[in-house]
């Protein structure tokens, strides 16, 4: 019996690409993330109702700010 080789031919792929395209891809998701996180979570946490609270107190008009020491 006669044992038959196959050998593929070689891979003559001259597009170039050699993953460009995906790191392309991770270029554009790490930019959305960081504009998700700059510009969109400030957004939706200000929507939440639980902003800041707004305390306004009073100043006196003048101060009195001479020192007595005691001897």
């Amino acid at each position: 019996m006669a044992t038959t080789i196959i050998n593929p031919s070689p891979n003559n792929n001259s597009s170039g690409n050699n993953g460009i395209g995906f790191l392309i891809g991770i270029i554009v998701l790490f930019v959305f993330g960081v504009l998700f996180f700059v510009y969109a979570l400030p957004y939706i946490r200000g929507l939440s109702g639980s902003g800041s609270v707004e305390v306004n107190i009073p100043v006196p008009k003048d101060i009195n700010i001479k020192v007595q020491q005691s001897k």
